[in-house]
């Protein structure tokens, strides 16, 4: 039982020690035009299923989500055709996309 509780005392302060582990800042772009996410402009794609995700296009790096309402479920809007983006995705950066 000593053994038990042992482990489960063990396992408690180690998921705990996760969970306070701070890693790279994900809301910066790190690029060579480094800025924060929020200066690039996004437009939306949409998937197969015609539901949408939001899409930023930084030159060399590129940014996915979806779109979800305020209940967490998939906004599925029809702002264009299935596999089609619209809006500036490509802005916000200097660099150009040679793709």
């Amino acid at each position: 039982m000593r053994v038990i509780n042992s482990f489960v005392l063990l396992a408690a302060v180690l998921g705990t020690t996760a969970c306070t582990q701070v890693g790279p800042d994900k809301s910066i772009d790190r690029g060579v035009d480094d800025k924060h996410l929020s200066q690039l402009e996004a437009g939306v794609w949409i998937d197969p299923d015609g539901c949408d995700h939001w899409i930023i296009d930084d030159g060399v790096e590129g940014y996915l989500s979806g779109r979800l309402d305020d209940y967490g479920k998939p906004i599925c809007s029809g702002a264009a055709l299935p596999n089609q983006a619209v809006g500036p995705f490509k802005a916000g950066s200097a660099i150009p996309d040679v793709l």
